[in-house]
This record gives structure tokens, C-alpha cells and sequence, in this order.
């Protein structure tokens, strides 16, 4: 399976597609204001992703009421991640910096930074890249520069009155000049002025670099965090 796609069973939808790019490893994500994933069409689309040549799935970033109908399709936890939302009733002022539209020939820049800003398991290619700017029905790509330079950016989703920092990465040589805080002031006063009424960004558990830039924005960490699960499956055996 080259490209990303829905599996449907009745009014149930979930996208599936491969993960970071991987001819292995598939990814299932549940469709943005979907009913929760049921064993049913996680089963289903397994096999669709099994039927591709993939061995191995993964989800995407699942918050506690859509985890069931995985862990009951034989999921198991892969990574743990700290939900943050920020009620943009105030958002900090941010050390000044050139940010503007990304266009699509950023993309190729946005990209190697964000290979050096995040681990493997993390990074995003192209095809992430797109997932994260189709995952809410209105989508922002902005850029922060230093001269003609590409040092970081930000994918910003809303969905109604709330909001979703999808992507942020910022050069690591270029850390500590308050890019960052930059392209978070960017993203939450976007949102707060399209009417959003909560921003909520995820990140992954260890990474305190980031909770600090957060939270020291006004986000809060939440009770309930996010997990990401995952199924190792035969392409000789049928799922489920």
C-alpha cells in the first residue's frame, strides 16, 4: 500500500496507511470526529494493511476512550506521550522572530529539521507530513527563518472551537533563541482569533525540553495522557 486510505464498516471509518514511510510497518489512526475505533474495523482494517505486505501496526497517538476497540484486536503499548491543552484565555508574549506562511517548497527544509530535532521512531517524511496537515479540517504551516534559512516550524489544525498544535520543531543548533516560544505565540494567537476556546499539543513522555517550552506557554498538563499501540502480525496468517 503506496498511499493512505479509509476503511469503512457501516458509519465506522479509520485511516490506515504506512508508517513514516515504512513498506512494513502500517499505521491505523481513527477519523477525526469518527465514533471510537471498535474490534471490528481495527480487525478489518489489519487485514487491509496485512493484505499490503505489512507485518507490523501501529496507531497513532490514541487518547483513553478510543484505546478499546485496539487493545481488544490485540493491541499492546508501543510509546506513552503527555497531553498538554492550554485554554487561550492569555497567551505569553514570545521573543520577536521572522515567521511566515510555509509554502511548498519549504517543505523539503521543514522536513530535515524536523529528522534533527526528533528521534527515529518520531521523525515525520513526506507522507506524515501530509497526514498531519489533513488531520483537521483547517490547517497552517508556518515557518520561522533566519535569513533565507529554514530553522523551524509548526503545523497548527482546527477543528471547530478547538485547536491542535499537530507539529513543532525547531533546528537543534538553533535552540535557545526563542524560536520555539515564537512558533507557539504564532499558532495559539491564530486559533484564539478564529475562536478556538482550547489548544492542545502532545509530546513524547522524557521529552522535558518540550513540557517546559509548554507549559512555561500556559499549557497544562492533562490527567489522562495519549499512548500509542501496536500488533505484530504474520503476512501468512489472517488478522483477526
Amino acid at each position: 500500500m503506496a498511499r493512505s486510505g479509509e476503511v469503512r464498516l457501516g458509519s465506522e471509518r479509520v485511516r490506515v496507511g504506512p508508517w513514516r514511510g515504512s513498506d512494513q510497518v502500517g499505521l491505523i489512526t481513527p477519523m477525526g470526529g469518527a465514533a471510537a475505533a471498535s474490534e471490528a474495523i481495527v480487525q478489518k482494517a489489519c487485514r487491509t494493511l496485512v493484505a499490503g505486505g505489512y507485518i507490523e501496526m501501529l496507531t497513532g497517538a490514541l487518547a483513553a476512550d478510543e484505546r478499546r476497540g485496539f487493545i481488544d484486536a490485540g493491541f499492546e503499548l508501543r510509546d506513552e506521550l503527555v497531553l498538554l491543552a492550554h485554554d487561550l484565555a492569555a497567551i505569553p508574549e514570545a521573543p520577536p522572530a521572522s515567521i511566515r506562511r510555509g509554502r511548498r517548497g519549504d517543505r523539503a527544509r521543514a522536513l530535515a529539521v524536523d529528522g534533527r530535532a526528533f528521534p527515529p521512531f518520531w521523525r515525520l517524511d513526506t507522507e506524515g507530513f501530509d497526514e498531519a496537515v489533513a488531520a483537521t479540517p483547517v490547517a497552517r504551516f508556518r515557518v520561522a527563518t533566519v535569513g533565507r534559512e529554514v530553522v523551524g516550524y509548526a503545523v497548527t489544525g482546527r477543528a471547530g472551537h478547538h485547536g491542535y498544535l499537530q507539529r513543532l520543531a525547531v533546528d537543534p543548533d538553533r535552540t535557545g533563541r526563542g524560536l520555539g516560544r515564537a512558533l507557539v505565540a504564532d499558532a495559539l494567537n491564530w486559533l484564539r482569533h478564529r475562536q478556538c476556546t482550547l489548544a492542545v499539543v502532545n509530546t513524547q513522555v522524557g521529552n522535558d525540553r518540550a513540557v517546559t517550552l509548554y507549559e512555561g506557554m500556559g499549557f497544562r498538563r492533562q490527567p489522562s495522557g495519549l499512548v500509542v499501540l501496536g500488533r505484530q502480525l504474520d503476512a501468512r496468517q489472517p488478522a483477526g
